[in-house]
C-alpha cells in the first residue's frame, strides 16, 4: 500500500488525497508532498524523508511538492530519495514510475504551467471535512513569500469541475466542504460568483467553509452571501500578516489595517456570530516595537480571536531576505506575546 506524507497547506492535503487514490494498489511506494513556505518547513521536510527511509528501507521514496520545486538540488543530493518531481510533474507521477528513469530529478518550469490535476477524489481519509481545490498558483509578489515560485501563476478550476467534485463528496456523506487553493480569492472570473453558484446549486450542503482569505479581495457580494446563506460557516480566516501599515507596505500586501477592521465589521453585521482568525508574521524585517504594537492593537480592534502566528523566517530568493533583519530572539518573543492574545481552542 502507498504511504503519502503531507507537509504544509490544505492544497497539499487535497493533492495528497489524489495521490492516495491513484496509487492505492501500489506497494512499497512512499510519496512525500513537501512544503516550502519557510526555510524551517523545508528543513523539516528533509528530516521527514530521513525518518521515512529508516521506517521503509525497501520502499521507493518520491519527493514532490513545493520544496522539491524550489530546491530540487537539496533533495537530489539525499541518498534516501529515489525520485524528485516538481509540482507540474506531480500530476503525472504514474508515467514517471513506469520503467527505469535516466534522471533522479525532474522539475520543470512551473511558471509556464497552466494546468492542474483534474482527478475527482471520492473522500478524505480520517477526516470529516473535505477540501476542494478551486484554484492554483498566485500572481501577487508579497516580499516574504516563495510560494508563487513553487506553484506558478494563478489558474482557476472550471466551475463545472468544482461542482462535480463537491457533488461527489456530498454523495459520500461529507458534510463540511472547504474551498481551498493557493490564493482562493483570485479565482476567475469571480470568487464570489463561484461561491454563489455553489450555494445555489447544493441545497443539501450543510456547511461551506473557506481556506485563507485575502482581505483586499473580499467584495460586498461575498458579504451579502454570508448574510443570506446560513450554511456558510461563520468562521473566516484572513491572511493579514501585520497590523501596521508601514510593514504591510514593505510586505507587498494589498490591504491596510483599516481595511481589515472595516471588513470584520461588515461580516459581523452580516453574521453576528462570526468568528475571525488570521495569519500573522512577527519580526518582519525593519519591524520596530511601535509597528508590532499596532499588530497587537489590530487584533483587539478587529475582534480577531484565532491567531496563527509565525516568527519571520528568511526565505532565500525573496525580496524581504535582503532587508535589514530583526534579531531572531525578538521575533520569537513577539510571536509568543501575540499567540497569548489568541483563543487556542480548535475552530
Amino acid at each position: 500500500m502507498v504511504e503519502v506524507v503531507t507537509l504544509g497547506c490544505r492544497i497539499n492535503s487535497f493533492e495528497s488525497e489524489i495521490l492516495k487514490e491513484k496509487f492505492k494498489d501500489v506497494d512499497n511506494l512512499v510519496i512525500v508532498n513537501t512544503c516550502a513556505v519557510t526555510g524551517e518547513a523545508e528543513r523539516q521536510c528533509r528530516q521527514t524523508v530521513r525518518k521515512l527511509r529508516k521506517q521503509y528501507p525497501a520502499a521507493r521514496i518520491v519527493v514532490t511538492g513545493c520544496a522539491a520545486q524550489v530546491n530540487a538540488e537539496a533533495f537530489d543530493k539525499m541518498p534516501e530519495v529515489d525520485l524528485v518531481l516538481g509540482n507540474k510533474e506531480k500530476t503525472a507521477l504514474e508515467q514517471y514510475l513506469k520503467g527505469e528513469l535516466s534522471e533522479k530529478t525532474i522539475v520543470g518550469d512551473i511558471m509556464s504551467y497552466d494546468g492542474y490535476d483534474d482527478y475527482i477524489i471520492t473522500g478524505f481519509e480520517g477526516r470529516q471535512r473535505a477540501f476542494v481545490q478551486i484554484q492554483q498558483g498566485c500572481n501577487h509578489r508579497c516580499t516574504y513569500c516563495i510560494v508563487p515560485f513553487a506553484r506558478g501563476r494563478n489558474r482557476s478550476v472550471p466551475a463545472e469541475q468544482v461542482l462535480k467534485q463537491i457533488r461527489t463528496l456530498l454523495d459520500q456523506g461529507f458534510e463540511e466542504i472547504c474551498l481551498t487553493g493557493v490564493d482562493v480569492c483570485s479565482y476567475q472570473p469571480s470568487f464570489s460568483g463561484l461561491v454563489r453558484q455553489i450555494l445555489e446549486t447544493f441545497d443539501d450542503l450543510p456547511s461551506l467553509q473557506f481556506g485563507s482569505l485575502d482581505p483586499a479581495a473580499i467584495d460586498d457580494e461575498f458579504v451579502e452571501l454570508v448574510a443570506k446563506y446560513k450554511n456558510v460557516h461563520p468562521f473566516f480566516h484572513f491572511s493579514i500578516q501585520s497590523g501596521d501599515d508601514a510593514i504591510l507596505k514593505r510586505m507587498g500586501r494589498r490591504h491596510r489595517r483599516q481595511d481589515v477592521i472595516d471588513l470584520c465589521n461588515k461580516l459581523r453585521k452580516a453574521r453576528p456570530e462570526a468568528v475571525f482568525g488570521a495569519d500573522f508574521i512577527c519580526g518582519f524585517p525593519t519591524e520596530e516595537d511601535e509597528n508590532f504594537a499596532n499588530t497587537l492593537k489590530l487584533v483587539d480592534e478587529a475582534g480577531i480571536s484565532k491567531l496563527h502566528v509565525f516568527p519571520y523566517s528568511e526565505r532565500p530568493g525573496t525580496a524581504a531576505a535582503r532587508l535589514p533583519q530583526v534579531d531572531v530572539e525578538i521575533r520569537r518573543e513577539r510571536a509568543r506575546i501575540l499567540r497569548e492574545k489568541g483563543d487556542n481552542s480548535d475552530e
